[in-house]
């Protein structure tokens, strides 16, 4: 008799196996990527890399570090280089495995450690990115400075930066973060950019941020050439000789911000992406093409109106492959050198990593729905042959009853489209009445997209016995550039008119209880259910999780620079303006119970932000419940948290709208 399917609970997205961005063998036979596996008992995860054969065969670990990640594939097929803290490690070192096992051998051992990894084209080196205080000239000296901070007494932090935090770390420590290059040989690495007064932009660098050429003479970085780096700053493209330190600025009369260089393998291309700053503090960018001979420059695709991430080239350089946000789905596409409008390879769903065969007849590529974690799946370079790979979760998820998931399109502000996702509990009858959840986003400039999240689980939350609404109000991504600028400085009014437009939406259907409404959100998803609580108190119950709630107070944020443009003025310039778009304005209209959770290291909406809505609720005798993490920042990380955050959640919204069908019928 077959096994009765359970609903999902927080206990089995912990047990999930999470699958990271892959790395492809150059003959395109086998994909590695990083799986991190959580222990709810022992409060941690571990990450161990995987091999998966690319036909679909039984998976297998290649690895059983507590901390393996950023799997790299040399171009000669002989190692995958990862990035790894193992037990005799202070910080992470770039270790190598031969992709048919073995025991992994460190690479580096410097006392700064090592992240971003990326491979030379001839496999003899591997560059890397590594913080380093850059007035210090060896490897010694930095261990000896490193040893000096830690075991310290004193633990201030002296700065007269603008802007000295970033998200959940503090930027005042001197160091910035640098490229290296390793000897695969002797483990011998050097700083590529030491004297050249060059450094990464210190907003947490990734591989992307750099390349090599397939000569292996020139570094192409990402840099802030302002006397101080500044989130709000524009960034340009500098080259850098490996050999001699020599170095250039490719896009200092561009007029973009531009960043993420990608050179042609061969050599004849570099790519990158340009934002026009001057015009729209959140502008989508656009893709730069550079011919290295000519020296011109020109822009692809012109007419896409479109983000476009994490762009790679085909082998042959004749084509760039790159990530498409495109409502509220992120897509794999291909865009020859010639072409004006790229084609899609592997479509539906959120695709938040790739990676390309050497002989450009593979892609493999990480991809999730809403109604599935991430799995990995190959297909042909022209996008034929889709292929899903061996998934170590594929066991957990055919126990577990899901829900209907839909996409709508409603009116919103204006009467202009909106997009919206709805998610139905697994027993949902439509002849009966049910509780609605309005889940909100943060952003605002992102989305909802058909993509499975951790944190915030649709599955999860409808599982609980809730009909769950996910609107890309006015503001989100993947709808265009005027989209995203329909609500630059005037923030809350039309994404409240869409959330209730939703609300409204549903209740014309008939099966949605309207005495039983919750809404809820985390950062601007925050801030707006702390705006609707002084808009409206048709909702039994708000979520605000680590919630903008007063925009003065705000001011403590890391990103403060941003509220200029965001909110159209700051607030000792325009008060009004600044307050119509606060929460904490409406303070005397609030009425509906509401629940607040924050981390306390949390830098990019400051704390106080939650004890200043907490108190100002109980200051009008409003039901409310403070969840407070010290450990957590922006997002809950940790597994025991999680089960607790979710476990709060479900606790409260129960407590004000009953979960699951009504007995009463359709009326």
């Amino acid at each position: 008799m077959p096994r009765k399917k359970q609903a999902l609970t927080v206990e089995d997205l912990w047990s999930l196996k999470r699958i990271g961005t892959p790395t492809i063998s150059p003959d395109g036979r086998a994909a590695c990527a990083p799986v991190t596996i959580y222990n709810m008992e022992k409060n941690e995860g571990s990450t161990e890399l995987w091999l998966f054969p690319i036909d679909g065969s039984k998976s297998r670990r290649l690895t059983a570090g507590d901390k393996d990640s950023e799997p790299q594939w040399s171009p000669d097929g002989k190692w995958i280089a990862f990035a790894a803290k193992r037990k005799d490690d202070n910080e992470p070192q770039v270790y190598l495995i031969a992709p048919d096992g073995g025991e992994a051998v460190r690479l580096t051992t410097l006392a700064t450690g090592a992240m971003a990894l990326r491979w030379f084209a001839d496999s003899r080196r591997i560059a890397f990115v590594s913080w380093v205080w850059p007035d210090l000239k060896t490897d010694k000296a930095q261990a000896a400075r490193s040893k000096e901070r830690k075991e310290s007494k004193i633990k201030a932090h002296l700065t007269e930066r603008a802007e000295y935090r970033f998200w959940d770390h503090w930027l005042t420590d001197g160091r910035e973060p640098h490229v290296f290059a390793a000897n695969v040989a002797t483990g011998r690495a050097r700083d590529l950019l030491a004297g050249t007064g060059l450094a990464l932009q210190p907003w947490d660098p990734t591989s992307e941020h750099y390349d090599l050429s397939p000569d292996g003479r020139e570094l192409a970085v990402t840099v802030d050439l302002a006397s101080e780096p500044r989130m709000m700053n524009s960034v340009d493209i500098a080259v850098v000789s490996v050999d001699t330190g020599r170095h250039r600025v490719l896009t200092a009369q561009s007029g973009f911000s531009d960043e993420h260089p990608r050179y042609s393998p061969d050599g004849a291309h570099l790519a990158w992406h340009s934002y026009n700053l001057k015009r729209a503090f959140n502008d989508q960018g656009r893709l730069t093409l550079l011919e290295r001979r000519s020296g011109r420059t020109r822009r692809l695709m012109p007419g896409l109106d479109r983000a476009t991430t994490r762009h790679g080239w085909s082998q042959d350089g004749s084509a760039l492959y790159f990530l498409v946000e495109d409502r509220g789905r992120q897509e794999l596409c291909r865009l020859g050198l010639n072409d004006a409008m790229p084609e899609k390879i592997a479509t539906g769903g959120t695709i938040g990593g790739f990676a390309l065969s050497r002989d450009g007849r593979r892609v493999v590529f990480e991809r999730s729905t809403l109604s599935y974690p991430p799995a990995l799946f190959a297909i042909g370079g022209d996008g034929q042959g889709e292929r899903t790979l061996d998934s170590p979760n594929r066991l957990l998820m055919s126990r577990v009853a899901l829900g209907v998931t839909r996409e709508l399109n409603i009116k919103g502000w204006g009467g202009e489209p909106v997009q919206a996702w709805v998610t139905y509990p697994p027993n949902f009858d439509p002849a009966k009445k049910w509780p609605l959840l309005n889940n909100i986003h943060g952003g605002p400039h992102s989305a909802h997209t058909d993509g499975w999240h951790f944190r915030w689980n649709m599955q999860a939350f409808a599982a609980m016995g809730y009909v769950v609404v996910c609107v890309n109000y006015h503001g989100s991504s993947g709808f265009g550039q005027r989209w995203l600028e329909t609500i630059t400085g005037n923030y809350g009014a039309k994404e409240y008119a869409d959330t209730e437009a939703a609300t409204d939406f549903m209740l014309r259907q008939g099966y949605i209880d309207r005495q039983r409404l919750v809404a809820s959100g985390g950062s601007y998803g925050g801030y707006m259910v702390a705006y609707m609580n002084g808009h409206t108190d048709r909702y039994k119950t708000y979520v605000c999780h680590a919630g903008c709630f007063d925009w003065v107070s705000m001011m403590a944020t890391d990103g403060y620079l941003f509220f200029a443009k965001e909110l159209g003025a700051f607030h000792w310039d325009n008060p009004a303006r600044v307050m119509k778009q606060s929460p904490h304005h409406y303070a005397r209209r609030f009425k509906t119970p509401t629940l607040i959770i924050h981390g306390e290291l949390d830098y990019r909406v400051p704390a106080t932000q939650a004890l200043q809505y907490y108190n100002t609720l109980h200051a009008k005798k409003v039901p409310a419940r403070l969840v407070y993490f010290p450990d957590e920042n922006h997002w809950i990380l940790k597994p025991q948290n999680s089960r607790l955050w979710y476990r709060e959640f479900s606790g409260w919204i129960k407590r004000y709208a009953a979960p699951g069908p009504s007995r009463r019928g359709r009326r």
